[in-house]
């Protein structure tokens, strides 16, 4: 019998079961849902527990913001670190384990440099006092915080408003050793962040005992000193084991400005900070009065050191050149024969003092840097700026500065090289490279003038032009410039003419020297000989260094020589002109007035001088024709006296007639001409300090008999 009633059909089955996973899903995001809102209602109910209203609400508003900000503001230091954390990957930067000692270039003793400046004293070795000194003046709370001292920060903001100046300071101990081992003096935002993650990184590496030693270890104390057993030596001429308390507090007076409190420049200067460092360590409950009351009465005396002045900028410097040149040597301790003459590192250090005391304040520069090239490629003078005390940073060698219209030597130079003369016709008038329009200082056009004068007045849009020429190009401008002696890697694009390629003060004074020597390389170096301890030579500059080359042809180099001699007498460095020679130089001036050059050159010394702020703040309209000419102009009439004026080759008449120029006087009251000084050796300078004393200490009668009792001729010997 067939069966009335039968199953679905097959076909229907699957959208029976769709219809159940839809009903499945539906449902299950339903409960979801359900579940969340009942959820959500529930915390909102917990939450209305903690909801505050009225002053409170606003009390956690700021909190909350607080917060807030603090995080982005992390964020972002955490960015601007990045360059700190990049310097802690290889870890601490070790100690040259050279060992150097220097000589000018006349034989004397100038300095130290390597291990022997840092003879590291062991932390539990160092006397009580002298911590405990250290500890009260630079970092009360050492052992408290963790690199960063906020109470501290603190407490000296308050002190500094009160004030109404910087009276105190909040860096802690291991912020200066991070700047100190790390970075530069720069003052900047940006190596105060990196500063204080590197004291963090220091804090979270070192023990407080190993940063309590490496800061004491190789901070600068003065006098060419690095680290408190040198410093020791140098000042009192004892190991810094036995040094009394009235020593201590002087030599813990020295980290805060080491060239201004040094005993054997400025005695009375030192007992004060020394006074007032016994009074820390009163304030700081480390010592009682009565325990420092002895070193109040009896001050601290250093030894005499009046004779050898450190001319540390030029010993970093030297020092440097030294390590890449021992690279290859077996040995560890040089004696090392420069090519310094500190005669002429005094007149250097007295014309860019002198000029940034007379007229800092009125063009608002801060620094200053020079550099001194002989003839014979020798650096005989560096300035690396205004305290070696205060920064050890040596803008002469390191800072990258814009050298504006002082660079124009190499674009001219170049196009001397591909054919021009100086009295080719040229157009100063309106340019355009793509979407750059250079236009002239003024704002003005010459119009048609021989090259010669466009150099003379300085004139942009020649320049450019010049550059921009076939068979020149910015980056055959760039080439040039580093055959000539510039080190530092130049960009090489559109605006190389004006310019605004960074360099060094070093960079501008070596490319320069080229044009004195006839169209060779200077073969620049700072170091003439280094022997060893028993006086065998290792390395002679005559022996080992590369012969010169010629970089610009004789012809060029004449061309250049004679628009260079015209910018002291016509052009915009007329107080640059000298009156025993005739002298060649560009002046430069950068955008906004950042930057002031004059670079310039006699048959027997090249010289860079260059005036600005290490923050980059603009000068009050301070140009290359101002501070740095008059600079330049003061050290060169001093250095040419007493010495054989050599030539600017190609040059007819290089030395003008007396009275035919007419040298600018020095403006100022306090602004006298100053001399060479005349240096004699230290042999010579202890037997006429012999002869001295035996002379004072024999009776008045003495003398006359003692030069009866001698032969015709003979000469009396001294003994010491």
């Amino acid at each position: 019998m067939p069966k009335l009633f039968s199953s679905k059909p097959k076909g229907r089955r699957a959208p029976s079961r769709l219809m159940e996973v839809d009903a499945w899903l539906d449902t299950t995001l339903w409960r979801l849902f359900h579940g969340f809102s009942g959820a959500w209602e529930s915390v909102t109910i917990a939450s209305r527990r903690f909801r505050v209203r009225g002053f409170n609400r606003v009390v956690v508003e700021l909190c909350c913001e607080t917060l807030t900000i603090g995080l982005a503001g992390f964020i972002v230091l955490l960015v601007l670190a990045q360059p700190a954390m990049k310097k802690t990957v290889a870890g601490l930067p070790q100690q040259a384990d050279y060992s150097v000692l220097f000589l000018d270039r006349h034989g004397n003793e100038i300095g130290r440099r390597g291990i022997l400046k840092a003879d590291a004293v062991p932390i539990d070795e160092l006397p009580d006092h002298f911590v405990k000194a250290v500890l009260a003046t630079e970092d009360r709370r050492f052992f408290e915080h963790w690199g960063i001292d906020f109470i501290g920060l603190g407490r000296a903001l308050g002190q500094n408003a009160r004030a109404g100046g910087v009276v105190q300071g909040g860096s802690t101990l291991t912020q200066q050793l991070a700047k100190n081992v790390f970075l530069s003096n720069e003052r900047s935002l940006e190596r105060k962040v990196n500063e204080a993650f590197l004291a963090l990184w220091l804090e979270a590496n070192l023990t407080k005992r190993e940063i309590l030693g490496m800061y004491l270890d190789r901070a600068y104390m003065g006098g060419g000193a690095n680290g408190a057993a040198a410093a020791a030596e140098f000042y009192f001429g004892k190991n810094i084991r036995d040094v009394n308390l009235a020593e201590a507090a002087m030599l813990a007076g020295l980290f805060k400005a080491p060239t201004q409190y040094a005993p054997h420049n400025n005695l009375p200067a030192a007992r004060a900070r020394a006074n007032v460092v016994l009074s820390a360590m009163v304030d700081s409950g480390f010592m009682t009065e009565g325990q420092v009351v002895a070193a109040r009465r009896h001050p601290a005396t250093a030894v005499d050191r009046s004779v050898i002045k450190s001319p540390d900028y030029f010993l970093d410097f030297a020092f440097d050149e030294i390590q890449r040149i021992a690279a290859d040597l077996p040995q560890r301790t040089f004696v090392a024969r420069t090519t310094i003459d500190m005669g002429l590192q005094q007149l250097a250090d007295e014309s860019v003092d002198f000029h940034l005391r007379q007229y800092g304040k009125t063009f608002g520069v801060e620094e200053g840097a020079m550099a001194v090239i002989a003839d014979d490629g020798g650096v005989v003078a560096m300035v690396g700026g205004r305290d070696y005390g205060l920064s050890q940073f040596n803008r002469a060698t390191r800072a990258l500065r814009q050298p504006g219209s002082s660079f124009k030597a190499y674009v001219y130079a170049l196009a001397m090289e591909n054919g021009h003369k100086p009295t080719d016709m040229v157009v100063d008038g309106p340019v355009s490279v793509g979407n750059w329009s250079p236009q002239n200082y003024g704002l003005k056009y010459a119009g048609r003038l021989q090259i010669q004068d466009a150099m003379a007045r300085s004139l942009n849009t020649v320049a450019v032009k010049l550059s921009q020429e076939k068979g020149a190009g910015p980056g055959k401008v760039a080439e040039l410039a580093r055959n000539m002696g510039v080190e530092t890697p130049l960009r090489g694009d559109k605006t190389i003419a004006l310019g605004t390629n960074e360099v060094t003060i070093l960079d501008q004074a070596t490319g320069y020297s080229v044009f004195p020597a006839g169209g060779l390389t200077s073969n620049r170096h700072a170091v003439q000989q280094i022997t060893d301890a028993e006086g065998h030579v290792l390395w002679d500059a005559e022996r080992d260094m590369p012969p010169r080359r010629r970089v610009l042809s004789e012809q060029a180099t004449k061309s250049m020589n004679e628009m260079f001699v015209r910018i002291p007498e016509v052009g915009t460095a007329r107080r640059a002109r000298l009156s025993m020679t005739r002298a060649g130089g560009k002046t430069g001036t950068t955008q906004s007035y950042r930057d002031a050059w004059f670079v310039g050159f006699t048959g027997n010394f090249t010289a860079a001088v260059w005036y600005g702020n290490d923050s980059y703040k603009p000068t009050n309209k301070l140009t290359g024709g101002g501070l740095p000419a008059m600079t330049w102009q003061r050290f060169m009439e001093a250095a040419h006296q007493g010495i054989e004026l050599r030539p600017i080759p190609y040059i007819d008449d290089p030395i003008p007639a007396p009275g035919s120029i007419d040298v600018p006087k020095p403006e100022g009251e306090d602004a006298p001409q100053i001399a060479r000084p005349a240096l004699i050796n230290n042999n010579t300078r202890r037997i006429l300090s012999d002869l001295e004393l035996l002379l004072t200490t024999l009776p008045p009668s003495a003398p006359e008999k003692f030069a009866s009792t001698q032969p015709d001729g003979a000469t009396p010997s001294v003994s010491r």
